[in-house]
């Protein structure tokens, strides 16, 4: 989950206007944002004083959000991942903030996402094994009433990406 807040307004947004180098920019940083300035210059055929301005103006934009290191769960020994399913018959703002505040408090939710249709939201769950979700799960309906949860687990990852489509 985002830094961002779900339940603040979501203000009005215009996409930014891309070029080919902010592309290519855009698409090396996706792939290893820990490449240099002088790698991503040359890649990019552009000297590293353009390079970097695109860059902070791609940030000043919103376009970058954060740069991180994106970690083994395996090697960590987070082997289980669950797709939880959570249906609530609860839709005020009070209950919308304690659940949005328990999933935020929780670091084995590494995404959650509000849905519309008969699925309310969608919280993708790392942990050690079917024990640690089980801690998690009773954690959770203890803090906050909901109405159904669905827990799947993922039998194999098929594919996995934080890079997005650069149109």
């Amino acid at each position: 989950m985002s830094g961002k807040n779900p339940s603040d307004p979501q203000p009005e947004r215009t996409s930014v206007r891309l070029d080919d180098v902010d592309r290519k920019i855009l698409s090396l940083l996706q792939s290893d944002a820990s490449l240099s300035l002088d790698q991503i210059a040359e890649r990019v055929g552009a000297s590293k004083t353009p390079v970097w301005n695109r860059i902070r103006k791609l940030r000043d934009a919103g376009v970058i959000l954060r740069q991180v290191a994106i970690l083994d769960p395996d090697a960590l020994g987070l082997e289980a991942c669950f797709f939880v399913l959570v249906r609530t018959s609860e839709h005020d703002k009070d209950w919308a903030t304690r659940f949005l505040q328990a999933l935020r408090d929780r670091p084995e939710v590494i995404e959650a996402h509000r849905l519309a249709g008969d699925i309310d939201y969608i919280l993708k769950v790392q942990v050690r094994n079917a024990r640690a979700y089980d801690r998690f799960y009773q954690s959770l309906i203890g803090e906050v009433k909901i109405h159904n949860v669905t827990a799947l687990l993922s039998m194999e990852e098929i594919k996995a990406t934080s890079a997005l489509p650069i149109p």
